[in-house]
């Protein structure tokens, strides 16, 4: 907790770009979009959102995609909101399953449950580096169901090493329809330009 309030602290704004792609099979047809979104972020929690391009069932879009970047404006729009959804001890339980190696040092691995139902919470597995205290990937599913139409998703995200900070890399989360499809939603994160506050330093 020390540290991720030293990485955010220290963060003062990025920009990147995003693929979103979600692919639907089931009842009544297939479906598929993909768009492209340029994102600005600026401390404490101000993000903005460009779409660039998009494509595909126009339903997926606007009821989907357009959807997720409203909701992350949202969760990080105040300090309150940000604070409800930190992965701290306000918010989760946590308990040492053991360790796993790592691309470079050695990995805790912890089981997080959450205290309360929140859309924007998980349960499941996060992997910390044992050197910089920080979450490296997340294996969860949502504390609270996001939607009826939902039955079950699963999550697997990914962050990377941007000039000390540990930002998103991969995200793919396959739900599981009430009305008998399935839906896998992928979003590569990409191109990071970081701008950090003077005294931090990447150790590595």
């Amino acid at each position: 907790m020390g540290r991720n309030a030293e990485r955010a602290r220290d963060l003062l704004s990025f920009q990147a770009t995003r693929n979103y792609q979600l692919h639907y099979t089931g009842f009544p047809s297939s479906l598929a979009a993909e768009m492209q979104v340029k994102v600005s972020y600026t401390a404490p929690g101000t993000k903005q959102f460009t779409i660039e391009s998009e494509s595909g069932s126009k339903l997926i879009l606007s009821r989907v995609l357009h959807r997720l970047l409203e909701s992350e404006k949202e969760s990080g729009s105040d300090a309150a909101n940000r604070a409800a959804v930190a992965l701290t001890t306000a918010n989760y339980t946590f308990s040492l399953l053991g360790c796993a190696p790592g691309d470079g040092p050695p990995l805790y691995v912890m089981q997080v449950a959450p205290l309360r139902d929140n859309k924007y919470l998980y349960r499941g597995t996060v992997w910390i580096d044992a050197t910089d205290f920080a979450v490296t990937r997340i294996e969860a599913q949502p504390a609270k169901n996001p939607s009826f139409w939902t039955k079950r998703s699963v999550i697997d995200h990914e962050y990377k090493k941007v000039g000390g900070f540990y930002l998103p890399a991969l995200n793919r989360t396959v739900t599981d329809v009430r009305l008998g499809g399935q839906a896998v939603l992928t979003i590569r994160y990409q191109d990071y330009k970081v701008s950090a506050a003077e005294n931090v330093a990447d150790p590595r």
